[in-house]
Formats: structure tokens, C-alpha cells, sequence
């Protein structure tokens, strides 16, 4: 699979050029025609065998979240923003690319030894943070970088262990996860003709969906997602969103949509029967490209399968690679027998 060369592409929402590049070069071979639409939407076409008039869309994000260069202080340092949702605790001392150079920066602030007390127990905020790129001046530093660029965090894809759950570390899986589970579904043909999208701008509301859902008219879509996956100990026992290893999840709800309940029988039918292990993302958390298609035009039926990941919308995600072939499996099985659902009446 290509996950590893998707986490290291640099595709921060808004700027999703390379990851699309790769996507393209991935997909060209396995689709009848594709296109970028005018927002930056990858919309590709896999004519269906014939079987099914039914139009199906299946969804992933290629955009992840970042950071954005706002200000450049007369000392050089860089002052930024988070593009998509950050918690400000983790970017302290992290080391960031920024722009098409991929210029290497680190995220610094006042040091420990200098902290007042009350300084010390208080989460430090973004805004009191800047990226050191090393420049001694605001001039040496605006030749370099420039207002409004971007910065991913650098982070290198390697496999942590190779027995087991098989797991990898990498950047982004939110969502190149999704996007490597839609590239493995397209080498298969279906009874429909099936859109695979791979959308931009889904980390500040959803917005490539919604244009290219409402382009599409499908009549039946699925989002693909790497997902929350909170299964680290805990004092309490609480029901985790989701657990390495346990196979892919599939949402009933989320903030953003209630899951269609036949698409859920179809995946849920579908992974019993073959073996599949799945489970249920917890309810009413977080939100997927299905919540802006499943509103377009006069309603479209959809469902969301994910991927778990640990510690998304970080430096460092990780995911099992059984999990990711997992999902792989029931989104190729279960598109296969949707001819046999109620769509189709």
C-alpha cells in the first residue's frame, strides 16, 4: 500500500496539491476517467459491470491538519495558526516543514527556567508560540517564508512492529488511511458505477464533500476515515472510542450524521459472515465527509467506515496495518453486494 508515501506527502486543508499527485499517479490505472474540480476535489469514475444502475460514492480526505504562517517578528521568528483542530499542548518543541521547500523549523517558546510559578502550571497557548527557522532578522526571514505559508509536522512513516497488530507510525493518517483503503478498493470492479472521491478541506468543515457530493447526485455513499482511537489505560474503566486490532469501525452516529441503518446491516452482515472483524465507533463523536453528503441535494443514504488511530491530529499517529486490510476487505465485499439492497427498488 502507499500509506507511507501518503503520511510524508504534504497536503495541509487548503493545500493538497501533492497528495493528490500521488493519489493520481496510484488511481490512473484503475479508472475509466478522473478530474480536479474546481476546488481541488480528486473525482474520479470506475464504470460498474452493468448489473446495477445505482450510482455509489465513496469518499476520503487527502487534506490534514497544520499549521499557517500569520506574522514574521523583526527577530525572524515565525508566528502561526492552526489550520484544523490542534491541541495546543502538543506542538511545544516540535520540529515542522514549511512551504513547497519543506524550510525545517522548530516550535519554541520562553524556557522552563525562566517560567514564573503560575507560568508553570498553565498550558501554554498558541499564540505565545513561534517557529524558530533560525533567521536573526525579519528581512533574512522573509526570504524564505512568506505570509499565508503552510507547515506540516516532520514526521517520518516507519513500522514500529513487525509481528502481531503490525504497526505503523506515521503523520496524517486522519485521513491518508482513508485514502490508501480507496486506492485498494478501486482495483476491483463493481455491479455500479462506483465515483471514488478524494476530497480537500474536510479538516475546516467538510467542504470538498459538499461540493463534489452535490456535482456526483450519488444514490448510495460511503466516507472512509481514520478514526479516534482511545484505548490507552485508564483509571476509570471507560468504553474506549475504538481499539487497535479490533478491526475497522463503523459509525452509527456522529456529530455530523446519523449512518443510513441498511448500509450499516450491509457492512455489519457482510463482516460476519466473512470473518471480518469490526466494531462500532462510539456514538456521537467527532464528524466525516458523510455529514455534508449525506445533506446534499435531496438527501443521499451513507455510512462511514474508519480505520482506528492513536493520537490523531498529531505529530505521530499509529495504526495497525491488520486493521487497515481489514477495512480493505469488507469495503471490497460489501460494495460487491450492494446490488442486493433495498437502493436498488
Amino acid at each position: 500500500m502507499l500509506l507511507g508515501e501518503l503520511s510524508e506527502a504534504f497536503g495541509v486543508a487548503g493545500c493538497e496539491d501533492e497528495v493528490r499527485r500521488v493519489i493520481i499517479e496510484a488511481i490512473k490505472d484503475h479508472v475509466d476517467e478522473y478530474r480536479v474540480d474546481s476546488i481541488g476535489n480528486l473525482i474520479a469514475l470506475k464504470k460498474g459491470t452493468g448489473e446495477s444502475e445505482l450510482k455509489v460514492m465513496v469518499a476520503a480526505h487527502m487534506d490534514e491538519v497544520g499549521l499557517m504562517i500569520t506574522h514574521i517578528e523583526k527577530d525572524g521568528n515565525l508566528r502561526f495558526r492552526p489550520v484544523g483542530g490542534i491541541d495546543d499542548r502538543i506542538l511545544l518543541s516540535k520540529v515542522v516543514l514549511i512551504g513547497k521547500d519543506r524550510l525545517p523549523g522548530v516550535i519554541g517558546v520562553k524556557p522552563t527556567h525562566l517560567l514564573k510559578e503560575e507560568e508553570s502550571r498553565q498550558v501554554v497557548k498558541v499564540d505565545q508560540m513561534a517557529i524558530d527557522i533560525g533567521a536573526s532578522s525579519q528581512e533574512e526571514a522573509e526570504k524564505a517564508v512568506k505570509i499565508g505559508d503552510y507547515a506540516i509536522f516532520a514526521t517520518t512513516f516507519c513500522q514500529l512492529a513487525e509481528d502481531g497488530l503490525r504497526t505503523v507510525k506515521g503523520k496524517a493518517f486522519d485521513d491518508r488511511a482513508g485514502c490508501a483503503v480507496l486506492i485498494e478498493v478501486l482495483k476491483e470492479r463493481y455491479p455500479f458505477d462506483l465515483y471514488p472521491v478524494f476530497t480537500v478541506q474536510e479538516e475546516v468543515g467538510l467542504r470538498g464533500a459538499r461540493v463534489a457530493a452535490y456535482a456526483i447526485e450519488p444514490d448510495v455513499a460511503f466516507a472512509l476515515e481514520g478514526t479516534i482511537c482511545d484505548d490507552m489505560p485508564k483509571k476509570k474503566d471507560v468504553s474506549p472510542s475504538t481499539r487497535l486490532g479490533a478491526g475497522p469501525a463503523i459509525t452509527i452516529m456522529d456529530r455530523s450524521f446519523i449512518a443510513d441503518r441498511d448500509l450499516v446491516k450491509l457492512l455489519v452482515d457482510t463482516a460476519e459472515e466473512l470473518g471480518i472483524p469490526y466494531q462500532f465507533k462510539q456514538p456521537g463523536v467527532g464528524g466525516t465527509d458523510a455529514g455534508a453528503i449525506h445533506l446534499a441535494k435531496e438527501g443521499v443514504p451513507s455510512a462511514t467506515v474508519a480505520v482506528p488511530c492513536r493520537y490523531i491530529h498529531s505529530p505521530a499517529c499509529m495504526l495497525s496495518l491488520e486493521d487497515l486490510e481489514n477495512t480493505v476487505r469488507l469495503m471490497k465485499a460489501a460494495l460487491g453486494r450492494l446490488v442486493t439492497r433495498r437502493f436498488v427498488d
